[in-house]
């Protein structure tokens, strides 16, 4: 199993979900988040100034089995991609165990 964790930008959120939903990937957890990105100087628009450094982006964690890694990571690299500075990252690490609370399963069985 791994657990797979992708900072995107949340105006793409929507097509990464229906991706993963594409690819059967239907349970998984997200967050609005803040990050400090690479860009130092700011944007002024209609005379306002607005701070570049701290970048809104959606936080999506996802536990999958071995054999859903490859189009998991696929469909969020396709749905998420702009081709601009600032789409993202994925990062992706092995899981020990899961359990299932309510059943007491463990492994794959526990997240499918």
């Amino acid at each position: 199993m791994k657990k797979i964790e992708a900072i995107i930008r949340k105006s793409k959120f929507s097509e990464v979900r229906d991706a993963l939903h594409a690819v059967e990937v239907n349970f998984f957890s997200y967050w609005d988040v803040t990050g400090v990105g690479n860009e130092k100087e700011g944007h002024i628009y209609r005379t306002i100034s607005y701070s570049t450094t701290d970048i809104q982006r959606r936080y999506v964690s996802i536990v999958v089995s071995d054999e859903f890694l490859d189009r998991t990571i696929e469909a969020i690299t396709k749905a998420a991609y702009t081709g601009n500075v600032g789409d993202g990252k994925i990062f992706i690490s092995e899981m020990l165990e899961t359990v299932r609370i309510r059943t007491g399963e463990k492994g794959s069985p526990a997240i499918s």
